[in-house]
């Protein structure tokens, strides 16, 4: 039986042990993607929104790049630990990565130059929403994942080693696969602490 939304919403947690092991098609998991792609609101609807998916040796590569990267800027007698938590995300299936398109902002911000400074803000939005939905998905497929930000140390040589265009800006990493250990329990304030309601 599916469950409802929200279930889905509560069950959505970072699941860093994940396994390459799963079962689900590379087909419905392009599918979340797409679904993503075509339904996630946009500021003035213009879908500034691009994911590339990593699958199978392309995975493995973009977290052997984010490795690399690490060890030129973590101490030696650390790096041990860094290293096992790059390997941790290797170990999954693939990875979804999260671009904005700067030329659309660009072109929207020389349309409607009285909100030029709000583009930018307005595209984290709808960066966030699209990462919403594919992560809420993989759960409800049974899969874990997590939210990754190695952008700044790994940008142009991914870039370079996908042939993506210059003016896609990567935003996030998402490592995905079965998931071989449960998040603990997370503590939660009260909404009551974090909302009013006025009638």
């Amino acid at each position: 039986m599916a469950k409802d939304f929200y279930t889905a919403v509560a069950e959505r947690r970072s699941v860093y042990g994940i396994s390459k092991d799963i079962d689900v098609s590379e087909e419905k998991i392009r599918e979340i993607l797409e679904h993503a792609l075509k339904y996630a609101p946009s500021a003035f609807n213009s879908q500034s929104t691009r994911m590339v998916l990593l699958l199978g040796p392309q995975h493995d590569k973009l977290w052997e790049m984010v490795k690399d990267a690490l060890r030129k800027i973590v101490p030696e007698e650390v790096f041990e630990e860094t290293a096992e938590k790059i390997d941790a995300f290797r170990s999954g299936y693939g990875t979804v990565l999260f671009f904005e398109d700067q030329k659309v902002l660009q072109s929207l911000q020389s349309q409607f130059p009285s909100y030029k400074n709000n583009f930018p803000v307005w595209s984290h939005h709808t960066s966030g929403m699209h990462q919403f939905i594919v992560w809420t998905a993989l759960e409800l497929e049974g899969l874990g994942a997590s939210l990754q930000h190695y952008n700044e140390l790994i940008e142009d040589q991914v870039k370079e080693e996908w042939n993506l265009p210059d003016h896609w800006k990567l935003i996030a990493q998402m490592p995905f696969g079965k998931p071989t250990a449960q998040p603990g329990p997370k503590e939660m304030q009260p909404p009551a602490d974090r909302m009013r309601v006025f009638k």
